[in-house]
């Protein structure tokens, strides 16, 4: 007797986040396997579709842990789809190379490519060697700086049989020069010839989330064209980034010492662009 069943199988980059992503598919009710042999993809979609094994909801982990994944997974899975006894849902992991080796860091694990290289070359392998199943994926999520609650939301629609594309996540990151530019930035804009609240007494010791400061930028022109400028620029290109399927999008904001013509201009394009089809909003004051 045939059920009806929803496959979906994990994979994408280590340190892409598929353990959180299966732990959260458990908890929705879904049997799940990590790290399964990828010749056994075929009988665990086959025990999905089976009403008397009671597991209608099937979601399993195949990765380069398994030796012989990258050679066999996109015929098996190709063929798996011919079958048309199972629709399977391929989605694919990933994140920024300074969220991947930041993870690897911080659990002290060797990357699996790269167990006597740097983990940075263990990822650009990796990245490489995944580009053709990446290819194949019905939905890629970048895991960079999504919550815990934002990966759940994620997988609750995915089990309502959610298809769609992910939006893309654009970061809105304010920054201050003195400290560096944000390695992971995709486009970067500089504020530092704003007026600088930080010559007002009143003001130093506050932030661009102060209303007080962000009435002494308003008042200058040049702060009220210069934001329409940018929020013009960023209207226009944000859906052609969409479009040519970037999944994370940084855009750093920057001034002196990060704590106020920055802050103020994020938080103004957080809430001027907010509505733009196809992407997810996020703030991060970096300095502040």
């Amino acid at each position: 007797m045939r059920g009806t069943s929803r496959f979906v199988i994990l994979t994408g980059l280590s340190g892409a986040g598929k353990t959180q992503a299966i732990r959260a598919l458990e908890d929705l009710g879904y049997f799940c396997v990590d790290n399964l042999p990828t010749q056994m993809i075929p009988t665990m979609a086959d025990l999905a579709t089976r009403a008397e094994a009671g597991v209608g909801k099937v979601a399993i982990v195949v990765d380069v842990r398994e030796g012989g994944f990258l050679a066999q997974f996109p015929r098996i899975y190709l063929k798996l789809k011919a079958r048309g006894r199972v629709t399977p849902t391929l989605i694919f992991l990933e994140a920024s190379d300074a969220a991947l080796v930041r993870r690897f860091s911080e659990s002290r694990r060797p990357h699996p490519l790269a167990p006597n290289r740097s983990v940075s070359e263990g990822i650009a392998e990796e990245r490489q060697k995944l580009e053709a199943i990446r290819s194949m994926a019905d939905l890629i999520l970048d895991t960079s700086t999504l919550t815990v609650h934002e990966f759940r939301n994620t997988f609750m629609g995915i089990s309502r049989g959610a298809r769609a594309k992910a939006r893309m996540v654009v970061n809105l990151v304010s920054f201050g020069y003195k400290h560096g530019i944000p390695l992971d930035a995709d486009l970067v804009f500089d504020l530092r010839f704003l007026p600088n609240p930080h010559f007002v007494d009143a003001l130093r010791d506050l932030t661009g989330r102060d209303q007080a400061v962000v009435r002494y930028l308003r008042r200058h022109p040049v702060t009220r064209e210069f934001a329409a400028q940018l929020e013009g620029f960023l209207r226009f290109t944000l859906p052609h980034y969409v479009q040519e399927g970037k999944a994370y999008l940084t855009v750093a904001v920057g001034c002196t010492g990060g704590r106020h013509r920055s802050v103020m201009m994020a938080e103004t394009l957080k809430r001027t662009l907010t509505g733009i089809s196809g992407i997810r909003l996020r703030v991060t004051h970096r300095d502040s």
